[in-house]
């Protein structure tokens, strides 16, 4: 059929190829599609608007069609759109009554919200899924490095003695709170969006609450508008993802930066390198690059999903549920390529203690140190601050590179021995989160991921329990259990 009723043709081809045959993930749709459906059949028998045997019919043909990958539907043409070929497809096999049956109840719009919030929500689960395997990976190799001092930069300078596995225990953290800032986003998902209808709802008697369920939803529509109209959800997962690329390009640069000849604190692997089609002696860390870069293309969907959202009108229209949407999809395939990026060269790069230990040394990374062992003297902070200083250039002038004395107001004061030694100062920073509290810092962070990780699994067991239910309607129905989605 190339008509509605209302309308006697359909696009012409050139339109109709650019806005439905242009190579997207057909098979995929349908079995989101057809997944609906069959929770949609359930709740149309049950709630008497479909008899009891052309529901089973519409369910037992849809399980077919899954089991053999839609073949009839992969190169069939759409006029009108994938899901109305998928219809009609239906209506001639099934007949009229039956396949003309199946969209009682609903519209395409609030059918496409939630394949769109279905979609959304398997995405979000295989990000948390990944950065948790990340964060993991993040705490066990902070703990191998737990003793490996190094100085840590800032404005580009040595500042203070710190270890490896004290930086990556802060990139733990923060990583920790984007996975926080995720989950809470996807959150979003849990109220599913079916029985809308076209934006105001319906007056026939359906039960928005089994679908629901059977789906895997927390609850059911609330407000017919908001269901079709909003994709708030889209821009919120983005935000969170773009905040979790950006936490992994700052972690890049920094290995990217120590991976240098020129600092030399981070030795790369052969497996995790590139050469120089030109130059015979580079060993080049091309994966950070690759990391970093990233965070723009999230940055970039989450632009360009705000921007398409921008000053629509609050109502279903294709800007808002098709073009909004279909630009988020790479931005969150670039967020799940920069974790796998980031798990692969964390585990891989391996420090090299010595020459980190020997510019924490030549930097005078426990100056705060010395000047603090002075406040304990009794000396102001800020003229043990400035005394310190003072001996630091003299040393310098004279072409030292250790501290051996302070003078404060006339008065020599020598440094202990033990305040030399960055791994010393290091295990002294115990208080406001230093390196010297690593351990408990750590049994903090570990215990926070194992919270993150079961709250994950239990996502995980709601949907698998929501597909063991609508498995159990279906078989009730009288039609098979239909395979499970990819």
């Amino acid at each position: 059929m190339s008509g509605t009723g209302r309308l006697t043709r359909g696009l012409r081809a050139g339109t109709r190829k650019m806005l439905f045959e242009n190579g997207a993930d057909v098979r995929g749709d349908l079995l989101l599609i057809s997944e609906v459906d069959l929770a949609h059949l359930v709740m149309l028998e049950r709630t008497g608007l479909v008899g009891r045997a052309p529901a089973a019919a519409l369910a037992d043909r849809i399980g077919a069609m899954r089991a053999d990958g839609f073949a009839d539907l992969l190169d069939a043409p759409r006029p009108r759109g994938l899901y109305l070929a998928y219809e009609e497809h239906l209506i001639r096999v099934l007949g009229p009554e039956v396949g003309g049956a199946l969209h009682t109840g609903r519209s395409r719009n609030d059918l496409n919200a939630t394949t769109t919030a279905m979609r959304l929500r398997s995405r979000c689960a295989a990000l948390l899924s990944q950065a948790l395997r990340l964060n993991a990976v993040l705490l066990g190799r902070a703990r191998a490095h737990a003793d490996v001092v190094m100085p840590v930069h800032t404005h580009f300078q040595p500042a203070v003695p710190i270890t490896y596995g004290h930086y990556l225990l802060g990139i733990a953290e923060a990583l920790g709170r984007d996975i926080d800032a995720l989950a809470e986003a996807a959150r979003g998902l849990d109220r599913c969006p079916l029985g809308a209808g076209a934006v105001g709802g319906t007056d026939l008697p359906i039960d928005p609450a089994l679908t629901a369920g059977l789906l895997g939803f927390d609850r059911p529509v609330r407000h017919s508008i908001d269901a079709v109209a909003s994709r708030d959800t889209v821009l919120r997962v983005l935000g969170a993802a773009a905040s979790l690329a950006i936490t992994l390009s700052r972690l890049g640069t920094d290995l990217q930066v120590w991976s240098s000849g020129e600092f030399g604190f981070v030795h790369m692997p052969d497996h995790l390198v590139g050469g120089s089609s030109a130059m015979p002696q580079k060993r080049n860390a091309f994966l950070l690059e690759h990391l970093k870069a990233k965070a723009g293309a999230v940055i970039g969907a989450w632009t360009a999903t705000a921007s398409t959202l921008s000053s629509t009108p609050f109502t279903n229209s294709i800007e808002v549920g098709t073009e909004a949407v279909a630009v988020s999809r790479p931005g969150l395939e670039a967020t799940a390529d920069a974790i796998r990026l980031a798990q692969v060269l964390v585990l891989g790069a391996d420090p090299v203690p010595g020459r980190m230990a020997r510019v924490a040394d030549e930097g005078f990374t426990t100056a705060t140190a010395v000047a603090n062992h002075l406040v304990r003297e009794g000396t102001a902070f800020r003229a043990a601050h400035h005394a310190v200083g003072s001996a630091v250039r003299e040393t310098l002038d004279r072409g030292g590179l250790l501290l051996e004395r302070v003078t404060v107001d006339g008065v020599e004061h020598p440094v202990p021995a033990h305040l030399s030694a960055p791994a010393a100062a290091v295990a002294a920073t115990s208080y406001g989160g230093g390196p010297g509290a690593l351990s408990r810092v750590l049994d903090a962070a570990r215990a926070e991921l194992r919270d993150r990780a079961r709250e994950h699994t239990r996502a995980a067991d709601r949907l698998a329990a929501a597909r063991t239910r609508l498995d159990g309607a279906l078989r009730a129905l009288g039609a098979p259990a239909p395979p499970v989605p990819a």
